[in-house]
């Protein structure tokens, strides 16, 4: 396993992007997205979490969640909403969006990607694309789905809006943004794959630049992996989730005592170490039982637990179902 606790994590719950709407936009305009949950089958089936972002490849605008600031919004910035809130994208803040219903969005869940949207003068044409030199701006907007369960701790560390201006993006970003243009308005043989691995990758990014960008009194999971402390702890645990931890082996590898570790530990992420490593290693297992033929007993030993009843027993707790029961559905689903 890697030291890179982010990738880790990311790789066990099942990232998965997906490009979904081209929208070009001319004059007054204001358009209103549905919780994430509502649309969520439709737009990335099977996925427990989903979140909506939009690349904004030309223009500037307004981003607007209820309870917070309107955030202004500049070609080659993203804007992400990493809890599935409801929300507006506008050309100034205030205006009256337009809003399509869920049943839409499932209405048009089989048509080929992305779905080109134009809206000019607050007037929506869900049918045509407007050639980019005519929008005054123009949005590549997308989904991403992972995994909760059994435990993703990365989600909660996420703020409703997370923005990445142009200015902290580098220069990658905007080529990313660029290639999302091009393969949106070419359609050529494998376009869908390319946007979905795009989307995946800028997700990466904006959670790493979000990570450099958090204040030093920030708690949490990713405020933890910056710690000096608890960061090497958590390598540790990720690295080594089978070994027989314990907070005196922990504190002693990333130089702090006992209860030191322990305070430390909790005043990132709220519980202790040996609760964590147990989380983890319930989705170790649950990533191995759904990708994999090996044996409940097999995997118990792999992912730390000394017996296959024990391990059983520990899964139950957290998923709700026995570990064998759970492989069959995920299978199914």
């Amino acid at each position: 396993m890697s030291r890179d606790t982010l990738s880790d994590l990311l790789r066990s719950v099942r990232l998965r992007g997906a490009v979904f709407f081209y929208v070009s936009l001319r004059d007054q305009w204001s358009a209103e997205a549905s919780t994430a949950r509502e649309i969520a089958e439709a737009v990335m089936p099977g996925c427990e979490h989903v979140m909506e972002y939009h690349m904004i490849a030309k223009g500037d605008g307004w981003a607007a969640v209820s309870g917070l600031s309107p955030v202004r919004l500049a070609a080659g910035d993203i804007v992400m909403f990493p809890q599935g809130d409801r929300h507006v994208i506008s050309s100034a803040p205030g205006l009256e969006p337009n809003r399509r219903e869920p049943e839409w969005v499932f209405a048009r869940r089989n048509d080929p990607k992305p779905l080109p949207i134009s809206i000019r003068h607050g007037v929506v044409d869900d049918q045509a694309r407007m050639p980019i030199e005519d929008a005054e701006a123009v949005l590549v907007c997308g989904f991403l789905g992972c995994d909760l369960k059994p435990f993703n701790p990365l989600i909660a560390a996420l703020p409703r809006i997370l923005h990445l201006p142009a200015s902290r993006a580098g220069g990658w970003v905007a080529r990313v943004i660029d290639q999302a243009v091009v393969e949106s308005n070419e359609r050529r043989p494998g376009g869908d794959a390319v946007l979905e691995r795009l989307s995946e990758m800028m997700f990466v990014d904006v959670a790493r630049r979000y990570l450099d960008s958090l204040a030093e009194d920030a708690t949490g999971w990713l405020a933890g992996l910056r710690d000096r402390f608890v960061g090497k702890a958590l390598a540790l645990l990720h690295e080594r989730p089978d070994h027989p931890w314990t907070v005196d082996d922990l504190g002693r590898e990333v130089g702090l005592s006992r209860s030191a570790l322990h305070e430390r530990f909790v005043s990132f992420l709220g519980h202790p170490p040996m609760h964590y490593l147990a989380n983890w290693r319930i989705q170790l297992g649950a990533r191995l039982l759904r990708e994999s033929n090996r044996t409940v007993a097999t995997i118990a030993l792999d992912v730390g637990y000394d017996s296959e009843a024990a391990f059983s027993r520990a899964f139950r707790r957290m998923v709700g179902m026995p570990p064998a029961t759970w492989r069959k559905a995920q299978a199914g689903a």
